[in-house]
């Protein structure tokens, strides 16, 4: 099954030479600094927004990135779980048996923290996060990478005795608002955030050091230098061309003034003025516009068509033999409740890479269940007159099957593959963060940046490509409708 959808992938993808693939995580700075490398690089490929530190890593390891933007504390502590603060040269001779290398600061520290409202924090007295550990009755919002690292939460609360226990995990983009709000009292924060300023925000002292330095570096496969000399040497230049006010300067510019990620990774080499005003419909129709358009086309294309060669004969086998009939239904509806980010993650690490091949495995089957219960139940629907009739006429199984019965049951398979369709038209936007495109790129930036012209960019164009599918589908059902009523007076 792998190969066939490897090989219905390399048949509908156009091939290109091979360009350095970099990566970046799914928050505003790692999608500039992706961007700031793109540009650095020349004749890169860019895959933005593709998870937190495992998926990015996995994708490292397996080949299917090159190099993205990382932290050294990251990698010290969350990579490679390591004690202390190792510097860059202890980090590469750990790296190194990996097939991995970290090089390049881009000259800028990037820590974590936690943060108040500044009115809020007055308040109550809380200046560090000893204080806040003495603290009660406080409501957390903290993101759900915080929570889950070892430099994050659990460190954090072991570290100073938080008597707080482990909130619900919120999205890093959506924290600010819940803050300013009042929705929640302290969230985490990295210290480059252009928001901390807008929101006016107290960054706690972290008085017992507990978080390492996290300088910004390239992570990258120790065979990039050799395979793209020139690209790599470009990239070399960026050493110590960032520092913290500048980053902060890009990072205002996507989250405050409305830029591109394109466009505040440009500013690196400009102080040019602000773009015109940013409207919907330039968002909407984009230079990215075509590109997700046809990834999600192809997305939802191929997985349809696999569904329907798997589906429909596997519809035919549950009813055909009733032995078959709970075990089918049973295993297609059972991997329709499979939740689609964890189907992603099981297959990202069965398979070894990211994007379009186990986006395409994972769409295919959540396709299986209607396409299958669409053919059992137009073959159930045949009535038994017309099977002794067809019996009378002495035709083989095989004809009664082709001439008779799968033209009557055609509407219920057509309506079948139109749900299969539907659906995964919306499942597909998930393909994004796992690297695999579509309009999912754009709800994706937009949850970073909280940026709701962004997310109707990419929610609104899946919405109408869903009811385009609907109505070919409801034209198709009509047209096959007169062709089984066709066939049932043969």
């Amino acid at each position: 099954m792998k190969w066939f959808f490897l090989l219905l992938a390399i048949f509908l993808l156009p091939a290109k030479a091979e360009s350095m693939k970099i990566g970046s995580k799914r928050f505003t700075e790692s999608y500039i600094l992706g961007e700031v490398l793109v540009r650095a690089a020349g004749g890169a490929v860019h895959r933005p927004g593709l998870g937190n530190t495992g998926i990015l890593y996995a994708a490292l390891k397996s080949g299917s990135i090159d190099l993205y933007p990382e932290y050294t504390g990251t990698i010290a502590k969350e990579i490679l779980k390591l004690e202390g603060s190792p510097d860059l040269a202890a980090l590469n001779r750990a790296l190194a048996p990996l097939g991995l290398g970290a090089a390049v600061p881009l000259g800028f520290n990037n820590s974590y923290a936690l943060a108040m409202r500044e009115e809020r924090a007055q308040a109550l007295g809380i200046r560090s996060l000893s204080d806040l550990a003495r603290s009660s009755g406080l409501k957390l919002g903290l993101s759900q990478e915080f929570i889950g690292r070892a430099d994050g939460w659990p460190g954090l609360k072991s570290a100073y005795g938080i008597p707080f226990a482990a909130p619900s995990g919120l999205d890093h983009g959506l924290a600010y608002e819940a803050i300013a709000a009042g929705k929640i009292d302290v969230m985490d924060v990295y210290t480059t955030d252009a928001k901390i300023e807008r929101f006016q925000l107290r960054v706690l002292q972290d008085d017992r050091k507990f978080f390492p330095r996290y300088d910004a570096v390239l992570l990258y496969r120790l065979d990039v230098p050799q395979r793209f000399p020139e690209a790599w040497a470009k990239l070399q230049k960026l050493e110590r061309r960032i520092d913290e006010a500048t980053m902060i300067r890009l990072n205002a510019a996507a989250e405050l003034q409305g830029r591109s990620f394109a466009e505040a990774a440009a500013l690196l080499d400009s102080n040019s003025p602000a773009t015109a005003p940013r409207t919907f419909l330039k968002v909407l129709f984009g230079p990215d516009f075509w590109r997700l358009t046809s990834e999600h086309l192809v997305l939802v294309l191929v997985s349809l068509a696999a569904g329907i060669a798997v589906g429909v004969p596997l519809g035919i086998l549950s009813q055909k033999v009733k032995a078959m009939t709970q075990v089918v239904l049973g295993v297609v509806g059972v991997i329709q409740t499979i939740p689609s980010l964890a189907l992603f993650a099981f297959l990202i690490a069965l398979l070894g890479m990211i994007g379009t091949l186990p986006a395409l495995i994972a769409l295919f089957l959540y396709a299986l269940l209607p396409i299958v219960r669409g053919t059992h139940a137009g073959l159930e629907a045949v009535g038994k007159g017309m099977r002794q009739a067809a019996l009378a006429l002495g035709l083989t199984p095989g004809e009664r099957l082709r001439r008779i019965e799968i033209p009557l049951a055609l509407p219920f398979i057509l309506a079948g593959i139109k749900t299969s369709a539907v659906i995964n038209v919306g499942t597909a936007t998930i393909a994004a963060f796992v690297g695999a495109g579509g309009y999912g790129e754009r709800i994706v930036s937009g949850l970073a940046l909280n940026d709701n012209a962004t997310l109707l960019a990419g929610a609104i164009p899946a919405a109408a490509l869903a009811l385009i599918v609907q109505g070919a589908f409801e034209f198709g059902e009509r047209r096959f409708g007169w062709m089984a009523r066709a066939g049932g007076r043969l």
